[in-house]
C-alpha cells in the first residue's frame, strides 16, 4: 500500500485577515506561502488555500440529515486522532467566537462507524467538520 498523500483544497474567503486569524490562530494551522489574494495552510498535513473573493455572498444552506443532525453541504475537514480531536475541541469551546453548526458529540453511538464529530463555520461561512474514530478501521466500514 502506498503512503497517503496530502490533499489540496482551494476555497473562497471574503476577508484574508479573518481567515489568517481563524486558520492560523484558532485552528493553529501553520501558514505557508501567501500573496495579496491567497494564503496557504498546513491543515493537519494537507494543503488548503484561502483565496480572497470579496464578492463572496452567503448561499442558501443545504443540509442533509445524518444521525439526527442537519449536516451542512458542502463542508470539508479532517479525521483526527481522538487525542487531537479532544485538544481541538477544548480550544474551540474556549473561543467565544466559535460559530458552531453542530457542537461536539458522538455520532452513531454503539453502531458501525461510531465517531466523535463537530461542525463549525469559518469567518466566511465555510463549513468544516472534524471527526475522530476510537477505531480507525471504522472509517470506511459498512
Amino acid at each position: 500500500m502506498t503512503a497517503l498523500r496530502p490533499f489540496h483544497l482551494a476555497f473562497p474567503v471574503h476577508d484574508l485577515e479573518a481567515a489568517r486569524t481563524f486558520y492560523g490562530q484558532v485552528l493553529a494551522c501553520p501558514q505557508g506561502r501567501e500573496d495579496s489574494h491567497w494564503i496557504d495552510y498546513d491543515f493537519f498535513g494537507h494543503q488548503i488555500v484561502a483565496h480572497l473573493d470579496e464578492s463572496q455572498a452567503a448561499s442558501a444552506a443545504i443540509n442533509n440529515a445524518v444521525d439526527g443532525d442537519a449536516v451542512p453541504v458542502p463542508h470539508f475537514g479532517v479525521v483526527l486522532t481522538v487525542e487531537q480531536f479532544a485538544d481541538l475541541r477544548t480550544r474551540l469551546e474556549a473561543n467565544a467566537d466559535t460559530r458552531w453548526v453542530i457542537k461536539p458529540r458522538v455520532r452513531f453511538a454503539g453502531e458501525v462507524g461510531e465517531q466523535h464529530t463537530m461542525f463549525l463555520l469559518d469567518p466566511s461561512g465555510n463549513a468544516l467538520e472534524f471527526k475522530a474514530f476510537a477505531d480507525d478501521s471504522q472509517l470506511f466500514a459498512h
